[in-house]
């Protein structure tokens, strides 16, 4: 079997028997058809139905092309580097072709808010392979080929990760599933293109904040995106990167640029950061976010001063950033992230 194959039949594995103990449970997905276990050449095609969720996906196994796999990581506090969880999904010829996932011990604490979130914790992942063990797969599944993740904060956790534990970065090609939605479907250019409500729009089930099913929910969005517009993978590599609306391609940036990679993000900074308010707020505007003073119900974005994170280590937390995780628990959707993340994000 080929390389992928083999990787494949280990994420096969974790999809029928669970993650991590009873635990693992809640993140079991039912193979119909566990014919996949039998060793077979690396030309024989089969396909299977997989069961996510209310959601069977027929997925073509075998010597089927890849046209582009798609990452999500979940983490396990505020810091982009935690990953706790990641899931790879791969499409070719226009179908679900393989999984893979697994997960991490990311070496750190986990902070209540992202568990309440995911539902993975300390105890889930205490014999988990540690993101410097589970890399070599991750790379040999993304080296060389167009990589999709839904908005930069996943392709931003895995650059992170890798710098954390001295590991070279996978050389792909990336493309941004939620910038495709944004050009794809007017109603979607400004607001309304996370991967949950995209789904519900387009009548994709799936289960949030779990890292394959996330991976396999936009590559779905992805395949949709191609066939309304017409384009091809190889189109969206491009035309992800001009501006949603080309005509105004020279216009002058007042305000949240609707271009930038976090448009439609209302960001708020808490905690000492390594550069001047000012400046931070210039260069979140540039990258698309609106920047308020507070957290409120509008907030979707807190920003936290590293020095605050590695003193703080999840206790004594600032009052904004209290707030926000009190926003959570009532079931607004706001990402808190480190100022290092932060910064990646929007220098990319």
């Amino acid at each position: 079997m080929d390389q992928f194959g083999t990787i494949a039949c280990i994420g096969f594995d974790r999809l029928v028997n669970g993650a991590c103990g009873d635990k693992g449970e809640r993140r079991t997905r039912h193979v119909d058809n566990p014919s996949y276990l039998t060793p077979s050449s690396p030309t024989l095609f089969r396909l299977i139905s997989v069961r996510f969720g209310d959601t069977n996906v027929i997925a073509k196994v075998g010597a089927t092309p890849v046209n582009f796999m798609v990452i999500d990581v979940e983490t396990a506090n505020c810091d982009l580097s935690s990953i706790c969880q990641v899931g790879i999904a791969s499409f070719g010829d226009g179908i679900l072709h393989d999984v893979w996932e697994s997960l991490v011990n990311p070496e750190d604490h986990f902070d209540p808010i992202n568990v309440s979130i995911h539902g993975i914790d300390e105890e889930d992942v205490q014999f988990s392979p540690t993101w410097s063990s589970v890399y070599s797969k991750v790379n040999l599944l993304l080296q060389g080929n167009i990589v999709v993740s839904h908005t930069v904060f996943d392709r931003a956790a895995l650059l992170r990760a890798c710098e954390k534990n001295k590991l070279a970065h996978c050389e792909c090609r990336w493309l941004d599933s939620a910038r495709v939605v944004r050009r794809a479907w007017p109603k979607f250019s400004r607001s309304g293109y996370g991967l949950a409500n995209v789904a519900s729009e387009l009548g994709i089930q799936y289960r949030q904040h779990d890292a394959l099913e996330d991976a396999r929910c936009a590559g779905e969005i992805l395949l949709r995106a191609m066939t309304e517009t017409g384009l091809g993978i190889d189109q969206w590599l491009e035309r992800a990167k001009q501006p949603i609306d080309p005509s105004m391609a020279l216009r002058i940036i007042r305000d949240a640029n609707p271009d930038g990679p976090l448009y439609g993000e209302v960001l708020v900074f808490t905690g000492s950061l390594s550069i001047l308010r000012s400046q931070a707020a210039d260069a979140a505007s540039v990258a698309g976010c609106e920047v308020d003073a507070g957290v409120t119900k509008r907030t979707t974005l807190l920003v936290v001063g590293d020095e605050d994170i590695r003193k703080l280590a999840g206790h004594g937390k600032s009052s904004k950033h209290r707030k926000a995780e009190e926003l959570i628990a009532k079931g607004q959707r706001i990402r808190i992230i480190g100022e290092s993340d932060f910064q990646r994000i929007v220098g990319q």
